[in-house]
């Protein structure tokens, strides 16, 4: 992470890249698991913990500059909500997993691209 007020954006991106990436490794293994009896899918927690440090800040601006990043981080939970359907005990759905894949997979670049544009933005003021 940089170490700077001026990058917090940059870093708050960073992490939510970290976390798809994350999400898209458990997502990935819930796949490779489909037939694996009493497995129960994995998904990552990420942006709840996001939007509870941020509440409560008149501006996201403010909310950034109070942001305390190492405190952000994802964790892998199990989903033993979603009911099986499979009389093997397995709640993994292929359809849903991958629609779950393809919507990450998006989210990824669209941070990844985020983040390239933030850099061009102080690059450009630079010049």
């Amino acid at each position: 992470m940089i170490g700077s007020d001026a990058y917090n954006y940059i870093n708050v991106l960073g992490k939510a890249a970290n976390a798809s990436q994350v999400r898209n490794e458990v997502l990935t293994n819930n796949l490779a698991n489909v037939d694996t009896p009493n497995y129960k899918r994995q998904d990552v927690s990420f942006e709840n913990y996001l939007q509870t440090a941020i509440a409560g800040n008149s501006s996201l601006d403010k909310a950034m500059r109070n942001l305390r990043l190492d405190s952000l981080n994802s964790s892998i939970y199990t989903d033993t909500a979603s009911l099986s359907y499979r009389l093997d005990g397995n709640n993994v759905d292929v359809d849903t997993e991958n629609a779950y894949l393809a919507q990450n997979q998006i989210r990824y670049y669209t941070l990844v691209d985020s983040i390239s544009q933030e850099f061009s933005r102080i690059k450009s003021v630079l010049k």
